[in-house]
């Protein structure tokens, strides 16, 4: 079973376009790997990732918003580890 790929993200904070933009880039890399990618309106200040129940990025944890090449290597790295990323393995 591919997995799910959810975006929460505050919706007070308007990166409504951000975690958009991500999900572009997700789906774009991995449209074979995943079931689907998920916007959700979260809490004030939210910004995380999760991949099948873990939490791939947070913006807390994390110190800020991800790069693409991060989110890709992070998700790679957990649901397709034989994968290669082109450039974004650089």
């Amino acid at each position: 079973m591919k997995p799910r790929v959810e975006i929460h993200y505050c919706s007070l904070c308007r990166w409504l376009l951000r975690s958009a933009w991500l999900a572009q880039e997700i789906l774009s890399t991995f449209n074979d790997e995943i079931a689907e990618v998920a916007l959700v309106p979260g809490e004030k200040g939210q910004f995380q990732i999760i991949v099948a129940d873990h939490l791939l990025w947070c913006r807390v944890r994390d110190h800020g918003f991800p790069e693409a090449k991060e989110i890709k290597q992070r998700l790679r790295d957990r649901i397709a580890p034989e994968r290669n990323l082109g450039h974004n393995d650089r």
